[in-house]
């Protein structure tokens, strides 16, 4: 049980890593479009998530390896249940980083046009489909499951996903990352594309909060997540953190300190994360159709041995990941000017 329970709080860890990095590469990837002025500009933000948005996604691997490997029944539910929107989701990825890589392969404005466009909308989509996966499995998923038989069945639709918790679920994870994003291309880049990012990042904060607070209030009625945090109240010592995280945001964001500011979105999109997992345990999917067909960490996890030695495993190379990731953010710490892409034949 200590195992399962480790393994569920690990896997809560690594998607809300994957979400604060991942997230400002989504950011400045959609909100390019409404930053960058310039074929130049646009490469700027390019060259700012180049060197690091590949490695990010070795989170979002991780935490879909985790899944299969300590709770194989969620996995082949939720691939099988969420099959559609998550084919989305991976097309939307691969066409990103085809996106970035093939952009500046042909000096053709239509060429870079159709490839800038593809960087947006696929920058987009997953900020939007994560969302809204998410938003489903906080409010539970038309799910039949007899544990006993071994039967399972999913009652519902792509169209079934797109309901008004989901979508609000959708919308919040999307200004999330477009000022997530902002900031990080605030303290990316310099002259007037920063200035315009800082700006971006100021408008899109009241929208944002707004956003949250809807979310917030329209959780009770559509979840159960809240029922965790009714009998432990020491829990919400975590959705008090994300609130005042969100509202540091601003103020540094004001007072343009915007490393700050960016410290603090980071630690915003971390405790959003982590208050949809403490209200979900130990589910990992609960079903809205009937509490026995819920997938918890206790009956769609691996066998004990499993977990041990997946437990050794991370012990080994999670601590390599974080000490990689922190090396590669030192190196490619300095702001990218337009001198530096239009002088690098190497840059994107």
């Amino acid at each position: 049980m200590e195992l399962q329970i480790t393994w569920f709080v690990l896997w809560g860890v690594l998607w809300a890593v994957y979400f604060m990095l991942d997230g400002f590469v989504l950011g400045t990837g959609f909100m390019s479009g409404f930053l960058a002025k310039t074929d130049t500009e646009r490469r700027v933000l390019i060259n700012t998530v180049g060197p690091v948005w590949d490695g990010n996604e070795v989170w979002l691997v991780t935490a879909g390896g985790v899944t299969f490997a300590a709770f194989p029944t969620t996995y082949a539910l939720m691939f099988s249940n969420l099959y559609t929107a998550l084919l989305l989701l991976l097309f939307a990825l691969i066409v990103r980083g085809v996106a970035f890589e093939f952009r500046g392969k042909m000096d053709s404005l239509a060429w870079k046009a159709g490839w800038d466009k593809a960087i947006t909308i696929s920058s987009f989509l997953p900020a939007l489909l994560f969302g809204v996966a998410f938003g489903n499995i906080f409010k539970g998923i038309p799910m039949r499951n007899d544990f006993a038989t071994v039967t399972f069945g999913y009652d519902g639709s792509l169209l079934t996903l797109l309901n008004p918790y989901g979508l609000l679920t959708g919308v919040l994870f999307v200004m999330l990352f477009a000022v997530h994003g902002s900031l990080y291309a605030a303290i990316k880049t310099t002259g007037d594309l920063a200035k315009r990012a800082e700006e971006m990042a100021n408008r899109l904060w009241l929208p944002l909060l707004i956003v949250a607070v809807a979310f917030l209030g329209y959780t009770y009625p559509a979840t159960q997540l809240y029922d965790n945090y009714l009998k432990a109240p020491v829990l919400l010592i975590i959705p008090v953190i994300a609130v005042l995280s969100l509202l540091l945001v601003k103020v540094f964001t004001v007072k343009t300190q915007l490393h700050k500011a960016f410290i603090f979105s980071c630690l915003t999109i971390v405790f959003v994360c982590f208050t949809g997992i403490a209200g979900l345990f130990p589910n990992l999917i609960p079903s809205s159709i009937d509490p026995a067909s819920n997938l918890t960490i206790f009956n769609s996890s691996s066998s004990p041995y499993t977990l041990k030695v997946m437990a050794i495993v991370a012990f080994i190379f999670v601590p390599i990941v974080i000490a990689y990731k922190i090396w590669v953010y030192r190196i490619f710490r300095a702001r990218v000017t337009n001198e530096d892409v239009l002088g690098d034949s190497e840059a994107y």
